[in-house]
């Protein structure tokens, strides 16, 4: 026969594991990101790289990611999850990056973010600065 005790010790335990599964449940809920423009990917390759100049930059068109020329650099911005991340690679390394059917894909060799894969127009771009 069991005891009113353990009933009550069981019942409690069940309602704190139910009580955590909702939290991680809650938790899991991604906050919605708005589309990259010119300013927001500015602000985040400033937080992410600070000091860093940008010279020049392209934001893509589905404003998922960004790629930037900082000197002798890339910075680079993709959307990974329910955020952003941020980059640097060589800037040689982004100008031979593959781009087919409107996307340019960069090996970041990361374990966390392995590629980025950016929309744009064409790669290299018309208007690239020497």
């Amino acid at each position: 026969m069991l005891s009113q005790a353990f009933l009550i010790q069981v019942a409690a335990s069940g309602a704190a594991v139910a009580a955590l599964v909702g939290l991680a449940a809650w938790a899991r809920i991604a906050r919605p990101l708005n589309p990259l423009d010119d300013r927001t990917a500015r602000f985040y390759l400033s937080e992410e790289f600070p000091g860093r100049t940008v010279d020049q930059l392209w934001v893509a068109t589905d404003g998922a990611g960004a790629l930037a020329r900082s000197g002798a650099s890339a910075l680079v911005l993709c959307r990974v999850g329910d955020a952003y991340i941020g980059r640097q690679i060589p800037w040689a390394q982004a100008l031979s990056a593959a781009f087919r059917d409107g996307q340019i894909t960069i090996d970041l060799a990361d374990v966390a973010a392995p590629k980025a894969v950016i929309v744009l127009p064409a790669w290299p771009p018309a208007d690239l600065a020497a």
